[in-house]
């Protein structure tokens, strides 16, 4: 009969196995690949690496085909360790997938090398009877609503793009929403600025807009930030955020966030409109052009209307 240690010892001549700054490559490049937790259910709410899918030790076998359709899928496996993973992608190697890695170390050596991790708060019943629409979409589901519950959205402009945008963003369930505006509300902003009411006309636009998104979704947490977007706050700004909207309405604004956000990596969804027409760009640093790129000079003044 077999010892622990013999069966891990022959689990890893069989197994190769990767680091986590090899995993943390392979989820950053975006290739297709299955991440399997195998720990129990508690241990992956204490603390797991976001991309991961739990599926405890025990019914491997039985349920890696609902997450893992097709053998050929890479499939990197971890545990606390690295040694029940181990077994377990051995298991997986014998059911006939072809790629299995398991991740040295496990969780624990991925959160001593500092890489991100998630825990999970649990749902309470009332966010879980207002997302459950959410729930039923394979795209969203359970993990999904978390990870905007989790999520901070920096939105530059609370007018006729930010008003719309804040709105769905806030009814989604996105956890934090930076709002920022300089602007008072006008009346002539109230046929589309649907953010603000006539009750708010004077009024600072983050004023009003916090106050709306709070009444839409007490969950969320949004930041008023009073004020424009500027060379000398923009990086300060911007840093704590998952993601950048533009919703501004003015080239200069448009430049400036644009380099900022491809210095600091992140991501900027733009936006923009006139009339009846309008355009709506998803800009990722390293994933394709910035607006720069497609734009590299701004028009000159008083050419194009705001």
């Amino acid at each position: 009969m077999k010892t622990l240690k013999e069966m891990i010892t022959e689990a890893r001549q069989v197994v190769p196995e990767e680091g986590p700054a090899d995993l943390q490559r392979r989820l950053k490049s975006g290739e297709p690949l299955a991440l399997i937790d195998v720990r129990d259910p508690d241990e992956y709410r204490d603390g797991h690496i976001e991309a991961a899918t739990n599926i405890s030790r025990g019914f491997l076998e039985f349920r890696i085909a609902g997450v893992v359709s097709d053998p050929a899928m890479p499939i990197v496996l971890y545990c606390q360790t690295g040694l029940r993973s181990v077994l377990a992608a051995k298991a997986l190697k014998e059911l006939g997938y072809q790629h299995v890695i398991n991740l040295v170390g496990g969780y624990q050596k991925w959160a001593q090398s500092g890489l991100p991790t998630v825990r999970e708060m649990p749902l309470t019943p009332d966010q879980i009877q207002r997302y459950s629409r959410h729930f039923l979409l394979a795209q969203v589901g359970e993990k999904g609503q978390r990870r905007l519950l989790r999520s901070k959205v920096l939105l530059i402009g609370a007018g006729g793009l930010g008003s719309p945008t804040a709105l769905y963003l806030a009814a989604a369930g996105v956890g934090t929403i930076g709002l920022m505006d300089g602007d008072v509300v006008d009346v002539t902003n109230l046929q589309r600025q649907i953010l603000h009411t006539t009750a708010d006309i004077g009024k600072p636009k983050v004023e009003s807009g916090t106050r709306m998104l709070k009444a839409l979704n007490p969950d969320v947490n949004v930041i008023p930030l009073a004020g424009r977007i500027t060379v000398d706050n923009v990086m300060d700004t911007i840093k704590d955020y998952d993601l950048i909207v533009d919703g501004s309405d003015n080239f200069e604004t448009r430049y400036l966030v644009n380099d900022a956000c491809y210095l600091a990596g992140k991501t900027n969804v733009h936006g923009s409109i006139f009339q009846f027409e309008g355009m709506a760009t998803v800009f990722a640093p390293g994933e394709g052009p910035c607006y720069r790129c497609l734009y590299p000079t701004p028009p000159p003044p008083g050419l194009v209307p705001s």
